[in-house]
């Protein structure tokens, strides 16, 4: 989802004029768990800089069922493109994360500093180690080496080029299918996972692509300026969160379901409250510009315009 945002971004610039040769791949073509693969890849392209946007993600239940797939092949990913990268003479390379990271009771709004402070959430810990593992192998190659690999923490992302799978996706195109599939069938109750209480921030993925590429573009000394030795990553929020329940009350309004919502409260709700302080990145001048509705309304969109033509 994110990559293919940013990749929209960088072919608009190329589009307006920007000198740009842009080398992708689809998971079919290269596979990043493949150390040989991703070294041939490498050697063969010689890229100036990488932008490294794959990951295996998931929900809480995915997280929960499919916990040694999570940390194990996302730091497979890591460990194979951020090292055949430097060994390739890449000087340039961006890092997207998560906001798991941070600890499950991490003082709120989580600051970039609140990292490694405390326990993580337990659903989805093997995830968070692995994102934590790409965010220390990115600073400890600055050290070593004195590259300029950076990093991106971005809060709850969705929109255009999401999962929606039924069981296995994020919250937000969980419950744009579940609410969808409610009014197609004539439903008059939808059932959510948890007590609905959590707080949630979330993010739109072309605010998300806006913010990548704008911490990717910034003069060297002034990432370094706003950023420490040992604590080099950047949190991509709003700033702004809602309860799941308020979200879903959200999602039923934009997809006009108008039954019941009821919680399943033997489910589990994760993290209480996972608010980014994202002060450090409105310093140096970006804000996110789409609203939560707006933002629901274009996802909603290309579920139907997409997801529901494969039906």
């Amino acid at each position: 989802m994110v990559g293919g945002a940013i990749l929209r971004k960088l072919e608009a610039r190329r589009a307006a004029g920007e000198e740009l040769e842009l080398l992708t791949r689809t998971h079919a073509e290269l596979d990043l768990t493949d150390q040989q693969a991703v070294r041939a890849f490498m050697e063969a392209e010689r890229p100036d800089a990488v932008i490294l946007a794959a990951a295996k993600v998931g929900g809480i239940h995915a997280n929960n069922t499919y916990p040694a797939d999570f940390i194990h092949d996302n730091l497979l990913i890591q460990a194979n493109v951020i090292g055949q990268a430097h060994a390739a003479g890449v000087r340039r390379l961006l890092f997207l994360g998560s906001s798991c990271i941070y600890p499950k009771l991490a003082p709120q709004p989580m600051r970039e500093d609140a990292l490694l402070t405390g326990t993580l959430e337990p659903t989805n810990e093997p995830y968070a180690i692995a994102k934590i593992a790409g965010i220390k192998l990115c600073e400890s190659f600055n050290r070593q080496h004195g590259t300029d690999y950076r990093s991106v923490m971005p809060t709850n992302l969705y929109g255009p080029g999401d999962n929606f799978h039924p069981e296995n996706s994020h919250v937000v195109p969980a419950l744009i299918r579940r609410f969808h599939e409610a009014v197609q069938g004539g439903a008059d109750e939808v059932v959510i996972w948890g007590t609905g209480t959590p707080y949630r921030e979330f993010l739109h993925v072309d605010d998300m692509a806006e913010a990548s590429l704008f911490v990717f573009d910034l003069p060297r000394d002034v990432y370094k300026a706003n950023t420490e030795p040992m604590l080099s990553h950047i949190n991509v929020g709003t700033g702004q969160d809602v309860t799941i329940a308020e979200l879903a009350r959200a999602i039923a309004k934009i997809t006009g379901f108008e039954g019941r919502i009821t919680f399943d409260t033997t489910k589990p709700d994760g993290t209480p409250r996972k608010l980014m302080d994202v002060s450090r990145l409105a310093a140096m001048g970006w804000r996110a510009s789409t609203g939560l509705e707006d933002g629901l309304a274009d996802a909603y969109r290309w579920f139907r315009e997409t997801e529901t033509a494969r039906v």
